[in-house]
Formats: structure tokens, C-alpha cells, sequence
């Protein structure tokens, strides 16, 4: 097991995940901002700067299944109350590969920091840029374990284009590396979006961050 939560993400986008012994790996933060659940295949990491033990004995005490413990609601709203910080859903978490050549759609980078999506990606992100196509945004940045990751919004006029999946697919060709997603579950117009760009599912996640 890759000692890491980065090792484990640059092993994910690879196809190479935790082995699926129904284990869960706890380590430690990339970053202050960050912590959290990752379920793979058979396999949760909890990423914390807490004491191993504590998680292993919170999830000890659950009564239920081992392979859903770390994605219990009762687990999180522990390490929640544990750790004070905040979460909003689970996320289903997708990644695709980099692609060669400019991309399709006409973008024009939004220089303006206070821009709202730009400001709103900023508490998640690091090194956060922005562009502007026709009714969207497209947004990258380093977020989780410093991985880069793509935010896109699409105007409610221009919906059911194809606009999404443009931008999504755009984040590619604006990347020289592994581009990450995450998606609220139940988001499904945003799902079908990003498996039209060619995200491919790896598993699920639980971000906490600080209030």
C-alpha cells in the first residue's frame, strides 16, 4: 500500500487501486485545509491529521457492514464533531487523462479574482484559474492531495447543448496531467456531462473542511 494520499490518487488515476480486502488505510493530510473519506473498490482511506487510533476505534463501534464503515453516516458525523470542520455531500469521484492539442471550444481566461466562481473555487483550491466560454465557466485548481481539479458551471438558458460535456472535455486539453471531478450523486445531468468527456468513476468521497 502506497504510503501517501497522493500515491494512492497518482496510483487511482492510473487503474491501480488499494487492494480490495475490505480494509480501510488511515493517512495523513496533504494539506491543513483538507481531510476526509475516499471509498474505493472494497477499500476506504480516511485522510487526517487525528490519531490513528481514535478512527480505528470509531469505526470499531459501528455496527455495520466493514466495506461501508468509513462512508457511514454515523462515522462522519463523528469525525465531523472530532475534527470541527464542516461537509457538504459525497461526491462521486472521476478522473480522466490529459489530452494533446488546443482545445475545441473557444475560451478566453477570466483575469478577475473576485470573479464568484473563481472566489467560491478559491476555498477549496489552490492555484485556482478560470475561463469563459459562451453560457459556462471552466475552473482547474489543486485540491485534494494537490491533484488538479475542474469545477464547470453552464448559464440555465444554454443547458442541454452539450456545453458541459464541451468544458469538461476542454479541461483536458488545458491539463498536462490526471484531471479530477467531483460530483454530488444525485447530480445526475452533471454525471452524464463528465462520462461524456471521458471521467472515468474510481470511487467515492467525503471532503471536510475547516468551518
Amino acid at each position: 500500500m502506497p504510503g501517501t494520499l497522493r500515491d494512492i490518487l497518482d496510483g487511482a488515476a492510473r487503474g491501480v487501486f488499494p487492494s480490495p480486502d475490505g480494509g480501510t488505510t488511515v493517512v495523513r493530510q496533504h494539506a491543513p485545509r483538507d481531510a476526509g473519506v475516499l471509498a474505493f473498490t472494497a477499500h476506504s482511506v480516511v485522510f487526517t491529521d487525528e490519531d490513528e487510533g481514535w478512527v480505528r476505534a470509531a469505526l470499531g463501534a459501528l455496527d455495520c457492514d466493514a466495506l461501508a464503515a468509513a462512508m457511514n453516516p454515523r462515522f462522519l458525523a463523528a469525525f465531523l464533531e472530532r475534527t470541527g470542520r464542516s461537509n457538504d455531500t459525497v461526491d462521486l469521484l472521476s478522473v480522466a487523462a490529459p489530452l494533446a492539442g488546443p482545445a475545441a471550444l473557444a475560451l478566453k481566461e477570466i483575469d478577475d479574482l473576485a470573479h464568484p466562481r473563481i472566489t467560491g473555487s478559491r476555498r477549496r483550491r489552490d492555484d485556482v484559474r478560470a475561463w469563459a466560454a459562451d453560457g459556462g465557466v471552466l475552473v482547474l485548481g489543486r485540491g485534494v492531495g494537490g491533484r488538479l481539479e475542474v469545477a464547470v458551471e453552464v448559464d440555465e438558458g444554454v443547458r442541454h447543448r452539450g456545453l458541459g460535456r464541451a468544458l469538461a472535455l476542454a479541461a483536458r486539453h488545458l491539463a498536462g496531467e490526471p484531471v479530477w471531478a467531483q460530483v454530488a450523486t444525485g447530480n445526475a445531468r452533471s454525471l452524464r456531462a463528465f462520462q461524456a468527456a471521458g471521467y472515468r468513476p474510481v470511487g467515492a468521497e467525503a471532503l471536510l473542511l475547516p468551518r
